[in-house]
């Protein structure tokens, strides 16, 4: 992946509705160009998948909790009973106390508790340590531009 690559994915995280030539016109290729490269970066999984960035308080997800998960035993095979809760975003296999870190996004505190107990149904969970944030500062998806060239 090249210097242009990574300012076609930077563009493209801005605004993935922009078309091939505005693209092109902007590191200097041809929309054609421009339209071969985004392809092979799909192609080669670097670009995942094309999406939409929604407010969550707009659709009466305002409740926003990180849940560290304490287990008995080994957590790295669980992905489809974390992935199986709807309001968890992100499950993480991590080091430390806990086992899996998950961000959750619900409409009330009363719901997060739900989403606690059908966590405690999962094989294994034997606690749960959950912050709830009070405001986001920001998000900031992973820049291409801050990688080194040749990664």
């Amino acid at each position: 992946m090249d210097a242009v690559d990574r300012e076609l994915i930077a563009l493209l995280q801005e605004d993935a509705t922009s078309a091939y030539a505005a693209l092109g016109k902007a590191v200097g290729l041809s929309a054609g160009a421009a339209h071969e490269r985004v392809r092979k970066l799909r192609e080669r999984g670097v670009i995942r998948r094309t999406t939409v960035e929604v407010d969550p308080a707009a659709l009466g997800r305002g409740v926003l909790a990180f849940v560290m998960v304490e287990s008995s035993a080994w957590m790295g095979e669980s992905a489809e009973a974390f992935a199986a809760i709807p309001e968890i975003q992100e499950a993480h296999v991590i080091a430390g106390s806990a086992s899996v870190l998950v961000k959750v996004r619900t409409t009330t505190t009363e719901q997060l508790q739900d989403v606690l107990r059908r966590l405690y149904a999962i094989e294994g969970v034997s606690g749960t340590q959950a912050t709830v944030s009070l405001e986001t500062f920001f998000e900031r998806p992973v820049s291409p531009l801050d990688t080194p060239l040749g990664t």
